[in-house]
């Protein structure tokens, strides 16, 4: 087993719940090296991570490994069989809760409103003017 073949066992075996599902298959071809990664579909979520970060990291890792040996490493994630993810034209042909799935994806979303920008106010420079006090004499001899 090469090197970026065995760490990306590791790592992923490290995450899911059921590490003996795990399989990791590579192809070297003319456009670098492809890693396949194949988990029980429980552990789907795990290895993508929220918003795809855990999958996004484990992709920047391997590509910094690939460097060390000078070769272009990708990973991809094969969805397993018993995943959740429909295609509009068979979703007519589903279960009901899974067409509820899609439908909710569906609704269109809220119209996007631009921030406010906020531009710092001009700066006015106004003459100072101050009240002469009742008390204070006047000096002929001081110039202003």
């Amino acid at each position: 087993m090469e090197e970026d073949q065995q760490f990306v066992s590791m790592v992923v075996k490290a995450l899911v719940d059921n590490p003996d599902a795990v399989k990791v298959e590579r192809k070297v071809d003319e456009m670098g090296v492809l890693i396949t990664l194949a988990v029980d579909p429980a552990d789907m979520g795990k290895i993508i991570g929220k918003e795809g970060r855990t999958a996004k990291a484990i992709r920047t890792l391997l590509r910094v490994l690939g460097a060390k040996n000078n070769s272009r490493v990708n990973l991809k994630i094969d969805e397993p069989e018993g995943g959740t993810y429909v295609p509009k034209e068979d979703a007519q042909q589903s279960e009901p809760v899974t067409q509820q799935m899609n439908d909710i994806h569906e609704q269109p979303a809220a119209p996007a409103v631009a921030p406010a920008i906020e531009t710092p106010a001009p700066i006015v420079e106004t003459p100072i003017y101050h009240e002469p006090e009742e008390n204070q004499q006047e000096n002929p001899t001081s110039i202003l």
